[in-house]
């Protein structure tokens, strides 16, 4: 099964890029965590694997959000809203009336949010490593506070590009049980780990 196609769909003022895989007779919207890229994830061998894993009993569908890999990038923070509005354009376009969603991390509460807003085109839901909010809160003790979410943001933009910026001291470091079970972990001190952040990807030329 051969890498997909990527494709564009209009949505809003940006453009939305995003890959179908398979024929199977479910159609499922893989929603990504903090960054991702459509094409580059297709060189991971464990990736790749994955991906043609589902789109094996299922069409699968692929997408970049605005903001990252290939979709286009903006001046402002982007909403779930706008996001969950990306993903009705995306489904529109390639003619699914119902889609399972299957979203990870930060790719989680757009989904929750898609599936109460749209019941009706929501056949399944799937979370995985997700969550209800990244902040503290009084009635969500376990969020990050201002001090914890300075002290990573700080480092992303110190470290960006580096092996520093996702390294498992750094995410370990902004907890108290992380600094605590540091000592423990044994990895190498570059060993990469999924992060978040609230931050604008870099701008990218116009498309031709």
């Amino acid at each position: 099964m051969a890498a997909p196609a990527t494709h564009y769909v209009k949505s809003d003022d940006v453009h939305i890029a995003y890959q179908v895989i398979g024929d199977g007779p479910l159609d499922l919207l893989f929603v990504p965590g903090f960054v991702s890229h459509i094409e580059a994830t297709w060189q991971s061998p464990v990736r790749s694997s994955f991906f043609r894993r589902l789109a094996s009993f299922s069409r699968l569908i692929l997408f970049d959000k605005r903001g990252t890999g290939m979709s286009d990038r903006g001046s402002q923070i982007f909403t779930l809203e706008q996001r969950m509005h990306d993903v009705r354009a995306i489904l529109d376009e390639v003619g699914s009336e119902r889609a399972a969603l299957f979203g990870v991390s930060e790719g989680g509460p757009m989904s929750l949010l898609y599936a109460a807003t749209y019941p009706e085109r929501t056949s399944a839901l799937i979370l995985y490593g997700s969550y209800a909010k990244r902040s503290w809160a009084p009635d969500y003790p376990v969020g990050w506070n201002n001090e914890r979410w300075q002290r990573f943001l700080e480092n992303i933009e110190r470290n960006w590009g580096t092996p520093q910026g996702i390294s498992i001291e750094m995410w370990a470091l902004v907890s108290k049980c992380g600094r605590r079970a540091l000592p423990a972990i044994r990895v190498p001190p570059n060993a990469s780990l999924p992060i978040f952040a609230q931050r604008q990807a870099p701008e990218q030329p116009p498309r031709s």
